[in-house]
């Protein structure tokens, strides 16, 4: 017996979903932030003359985190995930890591489109939901 499949699964219905607000987001931002702050101060002597390992903490638990879970510490504590927007699953890692690569420039992250999503989404394809359904 042969069975069609579809190639492409489908998208993520925005209309059922709520899109973060932009004050969850950067308060997530900044916990991950510091949380990417305080582990990087564990590996070198002084951030003011090595700020580096801070930003590179920060983008691959950034990737490996929303990659995998969807969301990062910062975002479960303001209760909003990271989805793609293809499948509302997890964006894997790959793309989470162009996403934190993007994301750590803070440039892309200010120029977002009618639905919130800043180009480090876009390009990643990825939607940042609040995880409950609109009333």
């Amino acid at each position: 017996m042969a069975t069609t499949s579809n190639p492409k699964p489908p998208a993520a219905d925005l209309g059922e979903t709520e899109i973060a607000s932009f004050g969850r987001r950067l308060l997530a931002l900044l916990v991950d932030w510091l949380a990417a702050t305080l582990v990087a101060s564990f590996l070198v002597d002084s951030l003011a003359r090595n700020p580096w390992p801070q930003l590179a903490v920060f983008v691959l638990a950034h990737a490996f985190f929303v990659g995998l879970f969807g969301q990062t510490l910062g975002m479960a504590l303001v209760r909003i995930r990271c989805v793609s927007i293809a499948d509302g699953g997890a964006v894997g890692i790959p793309r989470a890591l162009l996403r934190a690569a993007l994301l750590a420039l803070l440039i892309p992250a200010m120029i977002s489109d009618g639905d919130g999503r800043g180009v480090h989404d876009r390009v990643a394809g990825s939607v940042m939901i609040q995880g409950r359904r609109k009333q």
